[in-house]
């Protein structure tokens, strides 16, 4: 099955921030998490007063508070005295279980994926308004991507996001067609009408494909990962060089993947 031309859009839209408490204000916890939540994947390091700014909060309260968060690990601190997230962020992350179990049980899968196709390969779920990375393993010579572990990007900007978003609650849909939808290239779809049509198709031929929706070289097709009870709990994605393969044969290993993980989640763990 194949989709109409999709039309232009924009690029990825990130879950607007909820607006910081007042300087100052708010429980001690509140504003460590002000702390944490000032690091992005395009601001990996920060000073004390790049910190303070983006979490708005005065710099004596942050230098006060990156004592503790430096001793428990939360942070870390390079040569040049900037600030990054700590290793035992990432402990306490990989503990989540929607991203562990679901991960762990379709590793083997992803490999044989992988091995298969020779191309990059993803494990997304959705959170909220945007699908989150868990899994990638990506292929010598494959196209480079614009996606990574833990990374997000809005729920119609990949083929993982387009089927998560396929089979997200009528809630959720209605409030992605309700926000604009930001243009990555001339390929994104935009038009509200047009993606309803394409999400409604998307279940009827069991995957999606983003093609060159997030950057101009690439085209991703994904299929659902279901529970015992047939809920879409993740997505499974390849993404090859635009032009490089046939989306059929494609599709057919990506679904073929998708059940396969999908039984593992069945399986009862002994």
């Amino acid at each position: 099955m194949t989709y109409d031309r999709l039309e232009t859009a924009s690029p990825p839209s990130r879950r607007p921030r909820k607006p910081a408490p007042a300087a100052g204000t708010g429980p001690v916890i509140g504003r460590a998490l002000q702390i944490l939540g000032a690091f992005t994947a395009e601001h990996p390091y920060l000073s004390l007063s790049d910190l303070a700014r983006r979490a708005n909060l005065p710099v004596s309260t942050v230098h006060r508070m990156l004592g503790e968060l430096l001793a428990w690990g939360a942070l870390e601190r390079d040569a040049q005295g900037r600030y990054r997230v700590g290793l035992r962020l990432w402990e306490i992350g990989s503990l989540a279980p929607r991203s562990q179990g679901i991960r762990e049980l379709a590793l083997p899968h992803l490999h044989d994926l992988s091995a298969l196709t020779r191309e990059n390969v993803q494990l997304a779920v959705r959170d909220e308004s945007e699908v989150v990375f868990v899994e990638r393993i990506g292929a010598d010579g494959a196209v480079p991507t614009l996606t990574r572990v833990g990374g997000r990007l809005a729920l119609t900007a990949t083929g993982a996001g387009l089927v998560l978003l396929a089979h997200a609650p009528a809630q959720v849909q209605d409030e992605a067609m309700a926000r604009p939808i930001q243009r990555h290239t001339p390929y994104t779809l935009t038009n509200h009408v047009q993606l309803r049509r394409v999400l409604a198709q998307i279940r009827v031929c069991g995957y999606a494909v983003s093609d060159r929706q997030l950057s101009a070289d690439t085209l991703s097709v994904a299929a659902p990962v279901t529970t015992a009870d047939g809920e879409v709990a993740a997505a499974v994605s390849v993404v090859v060089r635009h032009g490089s393969t046939r989306v059929g044969p494609l599709a057919d290993l990506v679904r073929s993947a998708g059940r396969a993980i999908s039984r593992a989640l069945h399986t009862p763990v002994a």
